[in-house]
């Protein structure tokens, strides 16, 4: 009796060894690509995960090049043309700037829309805006362009961050579905019926969760990054209208 006890025991613990096996991702790979049709959902979601990971580090990478670029430029720019001698070489300042520099952009907007004012004022157009509410037409619709650039990606690792997760637990009400239905077929409950799609289950939960987190901080931090520079880009343009609209900057 007791010799057949130790056998069923270690039986069982070989059962249990094996099942274990199968709850590996290696295995769940292996038994996507042998059995595509079975396994049409889980395709779906990892390929989803894939794609939406791929996204969400591209635009991560994108935008922390772009705002060390911009932070690294801003300071310069702005000294740049408040340090120029006159207007018109500040003009020529902001227009050696690079295409994708924004201050450069806004303080070009603002010289464009005084010196067309100044050339309609004998017309209607001088007539029904003062200087001062054309410059700040101008500025608002500048600053609101730039603002929206800075905007690049973040639809996107939202998106992510809010989604994946949901992503993953379909993966994983999948999984639980297939262990319920390997339970009807076989008759039994035990680990080596169940293991397979319950550890596919887990791994997918794992996978929408590593692919929203990164998304969820990427998106906290650029939200913060992206509101000091609109401050920035507020304040720039509070100096521009003085400076365009009086002739002198109001310090």
């Amino acid at each position: 009796m007791l010799q057949e006890l130790i056998i069923a025991s270690a039986a069982a613990g070989g059962n249990s060894a094996s099942a274990l096996t199968q709850m590996g991702f290696d295995h769940l790979i292996s038994e996507m690509v042998s059995k595509p049709g079975e396994f049409a959902v889980s395709w779906v979601v990892l390929i989803t995960l894939v794609v939406m990971s791929a996204l969400s580090w591209y635009w991560t990478i994108f935008n922390a090049i772009k705002n060390a670029r911009l932070k690294a430029a801003a300071d310069r720019v702005i000294s740049a043309f408040w340090e120029a001698p006159n207007a018109q070489e500040a003009i020529r300042v902001m227009e050696e700037q690079p295409r994708s520099e924004p201050f450069s952009k806004i303080a070009l907007d603002a010289a464009q829309a005084a010196a067309h004012h100044q050339r309609s004022e004998a017309g209607g157009l001088g007539e029904s805006l003062s200087r001062s509410e054309f410059v700040d037409r101008a500025l608002r619709q500048a600053v609101t362009r730039e603002s929206a650039k800075l905007q690049s990606g973040m639809v996107l690792l939202a998106t992510v961050g809010a989604t994946a997760p949901f992503v993953g637990l379909l993966g994983t009400v999948w999984g639980i579905y297939g262990a319920l239905i390997r339970i009807g077929a076989t008759g039994s409950a035990s680990i080596d019926a169940v293991a397979g799609p319950v550890g596919e289950a887990l791994i997918m939960t794992a996978i929408g969760l590593f692919v929203a987190i990164p998304a969820v901080f990427a998106f906290n931090f650029f939200s913060k990054i992206n509101s000091a520079t609109i401050a920035k880009f507020d304040a720039f343009a509070h100096d521009l209208h003085d400076f365009f609209a009086t002739g002198s900057r109001v310090r």
